[in-house]
């Protein structure tokens, strides 16, 4: 573990590599899950703020669902998530055109519609935090809808906090990644 400002970060957030690779699996972090992406609750409010110009990029079945349930929900662990179209894919995808689910409100942005990319949860994927009173848990999530991203990553010899580097500056600043990443360079856990 490595400890960051107020953080405590996972060994396995600077010693795996990652590279998503959606050709092969599909955009799969969208649909598998038990829970919709988790939001904070600026995000939550952000979403219904932006929904009308977000709605158009969405499947009929998502808007059907933020229409019925709202741009977010508390799921059975009590945290504010978005919600799931039949309890499986997010209800803020789509599907491009070689079958990939995607990301509406992240295409909003890229399209300039929109000044919120996704949320932060989405952006870290495969790395979940966990807020805890006087830290944040920095963990990686090894998944086996992840096994393409990982061979890929291995493949470019592509760190995980490397690729993530954008949402990790985004979530604890660019100082906080600069640590981070002289950590990793360092490596005092093996000496």
């Amino acid at each position: 573990m490595l400890e960051i400002g107020k953080t405590i970060v996972s060994l396995d957030v600077v010693e795996e590599h990652f590279l998503c690779d959606l050709f092969k699996c599909k955009g799969a972090c969208c649909v598998e899950g038990d829970s919709g992406a988790p939001l904070t609750q600026e995000e939550a409010v952000k979403l219904d703020e932006i929904y009308p110009i977000v709605e158009p990029y969405m499947t009929e079945e998502g808007k059907a669902v933020v229409e019925s349930q709202g741009t977010s929900v508390v799921d059975s662990d009590d945290d504010v998530v978005t919600p799931l179209v039949n309890n499986c894919e997010c209800a803020f995808t789509f599907k491009d055109e070689h079958g990939i689910v995607k990301c509406a409100i992240e295409k909003a942005f890229l399209e300039g519609k929109v000044d919120f990319r996704k949320p932060v949860s989405c952006h870290l994927f495969p790395v979940r935090i966990t807020e805890y009173e006087r830290f944040d848990a920095v963990n990686y999530q090894e998944l086996r809808i992840c096994k393409p991203a990982r061979e890929c990553g291995a493949g470019q010899k592509l760190p995980l906090y490397q690729f993530l580097k954008e949402p990790l500056i985004r979530k604890y600043g660019k100082d906080w990644y600069e640590q981070l990443a002289f950590a990793a360079e360092q490596k005092p856990w093996e000496k």
